[in-house]
């Protein structure tokens, strides 16, 4: 078994207090590799400003683009299905290729996988600025996921290597808050950018990241690698890599071809055969990508599965509730990306509060309440309609970030503690890739249910010329550019399809309360011997 992170080699997980929720779990500063030498010349201050800057790009690009949704959808007619590919190739790309690209910046420089990642990452958002195609979109999102999979294991990495033992808890730390906020941030600064420009700024705002930190990793991030990790375990990537496409891609273009359709549920077979084929050989591997027999440990199945469907639930809700508030509600983009703060303000108390409640109540009640408190603003959130006022949206947003504050600090600290201490980095690996994982399969899941409901309900006037009635068919944006009574029945159709798609992550969310109950029910606690 693999005993270090194929992500960074990074060393254990910081207590939970300590931990913001974000995209990945941060490694405690003080074990795992040797402590990194004062190595003279080494500023390292400015390698703590280009890797967090580095960071902050790959991260915001995950949240950024669902506020410029309408506006692209209007320009480039996009269907609600295009809409979901655009997203969700950048976090499919993500979620597939994170451990193997951290496991080649482990074994052949993490400045030289900055570089790389910076590069690719800055390349194609220029060329989603000055495409037009929605097809060479979706590809190039896909090659920004690809950047930003090179990019955020190397960042981490660099610093837990590079920083002196006594300098490094402040180190991760700054790391750890800007892997929590970049995507509120970037879901604002795309807001305000949208005013004076198009989506494109979107895209502008990724290339100014990315050529800063590429210029700064050249001038002051040092080489670091580990010579003897075992070479890369090339077919469980393949595996992982197919299976994960065939399955996204199946449920994500089911709206358009059905979902008896033989090649949807073709697809969809295909993609649970190869990702069980991928159990199976990397069973038998001496050194896995990602060992199984983990998730017999009960504990971190449990914060496996919570993460996976958290984030199932919010990136699929982020990618709905843009659309809601600037074409049902009539939003400006920055007003529905400051619409969502509430959240995160709820959010970050509720995080600082949970490491005293889980002290006093124990793991599992606090977890548990967490997730049923997102189903509820789930299902709140799911009332809404044309003429809703936005003191429905603050009640659900409100629910929303107290339950997933709640939840989300006990989940990712069960799956590190759940480890001993030479798998720390295994399950930091884990935290990262059910994030992605997650996000990727509810953006094409409740994405597709959305756009399968908006055609069921769509009724459409009798007379409407066949083009203005395709356009109408494919999205919301798309119908509201043919103004009423088309747009007033699109409109209702959206609402309709709002309601089951968020009554659905709701159903996710109580699926995830009933599994942690389950799994942590008479599940022995971690020893402290070996975390």
């Amino acid at each position: 078994m693999r005993t270090a992170d194929s992500r960074s080699g990074t060393p254990p997980a910081t207590p939970a207090a300590t931990r913001a929720p974000g995209p990945a779990a941060p490694a405690h500063p003080d074990a795992g590799p040797a402590t990194a030498p004062a190595t003279p010349g080494i500023r390292h201050g400015a390698v703590l400003f280009v890797t967090c800057l580095a960071l902050a790009a790959a991260v915001s690009a995950m949240a950024s683009l669902n506020v410029a949704l309408p506006s692209l959808a209007r320009e480039t007619h996009a269907s609600q299905t295009q809409l979901s590919w655009i997203v969700d190739a950048y976090s499919l790309a993500f979620a597939a290729l994170l451990l193997p690209a951290g496991a080649l910046g482990d074994r052949y420089g993490r400045r030289r996988a900055l570089l790389a990642g910076l590069a690719v990452f800055a390349a194609g958002s220029t060329l989603a600025m000055l495409t037009t195609g929605i097809d060479r979109l979706i590809a190039l999102r896909g090659l920004l996921g690809v950047g930003a999979a090179l990019v955020m294991p190397a960042t981490l990495s660099t610093i837990t290597t590079t920083f002196p033992r006594e300098q490094r808890t402040r180190a991760v730390s700054a790391w750890t808050a800007v892997a929590g906020g970049s995507a509120v941030v970037g879901l604002l600064t795309s807001g305000l950018l949208l005013h004076v420009w198009s989506w494109r700024a979107v895209f502008g705002l990724n290339v100014v990241l990315a050529v800063v930190a590429l210029a700064g990793t050249l001038v002051f991030v040092p080489e670091s690698a580990e010579a003897d990790r075992p070479r890369l375990d090339v077919g469980g990537a393949l595996l992982a890599v197919a299976g994960l496409l065939a399955l996204v891609y199946s449920v994500i273009e089911a709206p358009t071809r059905g979902w008896a359709d033989p090649l949807t549920l073709g697809g969809i077979g295909a993609g649970v055969l190869l990702l069980a084929a991928f159990v199976g050989y990397e069973l038998r591997r001496a050194h896995p990508l990602l060992d199984p027999r983990l998730f017999r440990n009960r504990r971190f199945a449990a914060g496996s599965a919570s993460i996976t469907l958290q984030f199932f639930v919010f990136f699929g809700f982020i990618f709905v509730a843009m659309q809601y508030l600037q074409l049902v509600r009539g939003d400006s983009p920055l007003t529905a990306a400051v619409s969502v703060l509430p959240m995160a303000a709820v959010l970050v108390p509720a995080t600082r509060l949970t490491p005293r409640l889980v002290d006093r109540l124990g793991v599992r009640r606090p977890w548990v309440t967490g997730l049923v408190l997102v189903a509820a603003a789930m299902a709140v959130l799911s009332r809404l309609d044309t003429g809703s006022s936005y003191g429905l949206v603050l009640a659900g947003l409100l629910l929303l970030g107290l339950g997933t504050g709640l939840a989300m600090t006990p989940a990712t600290t069960e799956i590190t503690d759940a480890l001993p201490r030479a798998l720390q980095n295994v399950g930091s690996a884990m935290n990262d890739l059910s994030r992605e994982l997650g996000g990727a399969l509810g953006i094409a899941v409740l994405g597709s249910l959305l756009g399968a409901g908006y055609r069921a309900h769509l009724h459409l006037p009798p007379d409407l010329p066949p083009r203005a009635a395709g356009a109408a068919r494919s999205s919301l944006a798309g119908a509201s550019l043919l103004g009423d009574p088309v747009a007033a029945h699109a409109r209702h159709a959206f609402v309709a399809a709002l309601h089951q798609t968020l009554l659905a992550g709701a159903g996710v969310c109580l699926l995830a309360a009933l599994t942690v109950a389950v799994l942590l029910r008479g599940a022995p606690a971690p020893d402290p011997d070996d975390s």
